[in-house]
């Protein structure tokens, strides 16, 4: 519980010191074509087995979405000028988790750099490689 605190705590921290803009550089390097559906999927394997009414701790649905997660994805929605908003109950939709993970990425890995989308859904933006190794082995076993 201790390590699930600091780890909450610590991407907590990270997201408050984000860029404002940490895309603004990138913009042309990514792939808007990009299919993130094979990613996604395993992580969803990995995550819930799919169960959208999955809970552990504070996290919830498919993609295990933190409260953190959605009130950073509000945060970018807010900076690139959107009305829409996510609430917590959103974690429980199939359709929005995708989308707040997509976003997330689209953030955060504007290169669409599949490694740095496992590791980071694990660790945070500051994850570790030691720290997310075993999860990013099991979300790319699910992938093959």
């Amino acid at each position: 519980m201790k390590r699930i605190a600091k780890i909450v705590c610590f991407t907590v921290m990270i997201l408050m010191v984000a860029p404002m803009n940490a895309s603004a550089g990138a913009k042309g390097k990514r792939n808007a074509h990009f299919d993130w559906n094979p990613v996604i999927n395993a992580i969803i394997e990995v995550e819930s087995e799919g169960n959208p009414r999955a809970v552990s701790g504070k996290s919830c649905g498919i993609l295990q979405i933190t409260p953190i997660l959605v009130k950073e994805c509000n945060r970018i929605l807010e900076l690139r000028k959107s009305d829409k908003r996510y609430t917590m109950d959103d974690r429980y939709s199939v359709q929005k988790s995708k989308e707040m993970f997509l976003l997330f990425q689209s953030f955060y890995n504007p290169k669409n750099d599949v490694e740095l989308a496992i590791r980071s859904w694990n660790g945070g933006m500051n994850y570790t490689v030691k720290g997310t190794q075993r999860y990013f082995e099991k979300v790319m076993s699910k992938m093959k």
